[in-house]
């Protein structure tokens, strides 16, 4: 698939996870893709795989296109970043998980930012009298 055809593709998932969860995550984004699955991710949040980018599907240019158009999107439609801190399930101390091999901060919050819908102003109720 290229890059435009990737592009095509993403707008349809990020626009469906936003109004189905109200935010948008780089790892639900790699299951709507489908370059990762469930179990992949189980077996992430397990601490069975070191990194998640181990277990996604794709090259690491195509991962850094799609992380880049996601972000780039999500800014332009006035998306909230939200940090957000992924740590392990299971038995035993939890851990902050891994996203990438080399563990780069920049790299970190690419893959772990959540875009939220902004809020909703409310029109004020009309006094009664």
């Amino acid at each position: 698939m290229n890059r435009r055809d990737l592009e095509k593709k993403l707008n349809p998932i990020t626009s469906q996870l936003l109004r189905g969860k109200g935010y948008i995550c780089m790892v639900d984004v790699f299951l709507g893709l489908g370059y990762l699955t469930e179990k992949d991710v189980e077996n992430w949040r397990r601490r069975r795989v070191p990194y998640l980018e181990k277990v996604i599907a794709v090259n690491l240019s195509k991962i850094s296109f799609i992380c880049k158009v996601v972000h780039t999107n999500c800014r332009n439609g006035k998306l909230k970043p939200s940090k957000t801190v992924y740590m392990s399930w299971g038995k035993g101390s939890k851990q902050r998980l891994r996203f990438s091999k080399t563990g780069k901060p920049a790299i970190e919050d690419a893959y772990s930012t959540h875009y939220l819908k902004p809020a909703t102003k409310k029109k004020p109720e009309p006094e009664s009298s």
